[in-house]
Order: C-alpha cells, then structure tokens, then sequence
C-alpha cells in the first residue's frame, strides 16, 4: 500500500501542525499566566489574614494589660513593643534607597 501525496497536501498537513503546536503553546502560555495570577492572589489573602491575626492579638493583649493593670512598666512594655516594631517597619516600608553606579577607579598617568 502505498501513500501518495501531492504537494499541496502536504503544505496542508504540515501547516496544520503548526497551527496545532501554536494553539498547544498559547494554551501553555494562558494557564500558566492563569496558575500565577492565582497564586498572586491567594498570597495576597494569605498576607491580609496574617496581618489581620497578628493585629488581633497585639491589641488583645494590649487591652488586657491595661484593663487589669494599674500602669507602669508593664503598660509602656505593651504599648511600647509594638510601637517600636511599627515604626521600624513603616520607616524601612517608606524609605527611599537608589542604587549608585560603581566607583571606577580612573587611572592617570
């Protein structure tokens, strides 16, 4: 048996699997676009709840010692701590650092 082909048959099955290795990468290329936006999200909830938690309990605690103590240094200890910790954070957050060129030594003669 015997397979004979003319030219433009051949044009038409090779241009159809080009066809189909364009739909297969673009298809590749949308779901992995798809599993990272996904993934941006769901890193985005996880943060938010930490944070949300974390919160939570530092106001707990601030409240408790405030509530049943009567001052002093435990009362600065808790509302000091977390003060220190944020303001160290949103001054890292907020400041702004460049990068400067590197310093070449030039050479003269």
């Amino acid at each position: 048996m015997t397979l004979q082909l003319t030219p433009v048959q051949v044009l038409a099955v090779v241009g159809a699997l080009l066809v189909l290795v364009g739909v297969w990468r673009a298809s590749a290329r949308a779901s992995r676009k798809a599993a990272e936006t996904a993934r941006t999200g769901a890193r985005l909830v996880s943060l938010t709840g930490r944070v949300v938690a974390t919160a939570g309990a530092i106001v707990l605690v601030q409240w408790l010692v405030i509530t049943h103590s009567g001052g002093g240094t435990a009362l600065f200890t808790v509302l000091g701590i977390p003060a220190v910790l944020a303001s160290y954070t949103l001054t890292k957050a907020l400041t702004v650092t460049t990068p400067e060129p590197p310093h070449h030594r030039s050479r003269k003669r």
